[in-house]
């Protein structure tokens, strides 16, 4: 069977950004949102940064999707990267999070409210 390159390509990125998503949720998410389920003041924190995120990207008006949260998620590393910031790599001190942890860990949170079918490999 041979598909249109449109749908190829669509799916390609669809697979991407879903990689892209299990990656950031893997480093970055399993072990925030597991603190921020034993400190209501880092929930706080999640809750109020994933608020934010949804606003940006105009959540209330049209559905998440995993590209929409990992492109966001790719702006964030961009711009601390400028401004001499480095992402989280290896284990993360949720103690004491800076505001890049916060928001990053605010997108895992979203993105486990994804429509599950938007996760699945196509």
């Amino acid at each position: 069977m041979r598909l249109p390159y449109s749908q190829v390509a669509t799916r390609t990125a669809a697979n991407a950004a879903r990689s892209a998503l299990a990656l950031l949720s893997a480093s970055v998410g399993a072990s925030g949102l597991a603190a921020a389920a034993a400190n209501p003041g880092l929930l706080a924190m999640v809750d109020q940064h994933a608020a934010a995120v949804r606003d940006s990207l105009d959540g209330d008006r049209r559905p998440l999707t995993p590209a929409a949260l990992v492109g966001y998620a790719d702006g964030l590393r961009a711009a601390a990267l400028e401004h001499g910031l480095t992402p989280p790599t290896g284990a993360v001190d949720w103690t004491e999070p800076d505001w890049l942890r916060i928001r990053l860990l605010a997108v895992c949170a979203l993105a486990r409210t994804l429509d599950p079918r938007h996760l699945e490999a196509a």
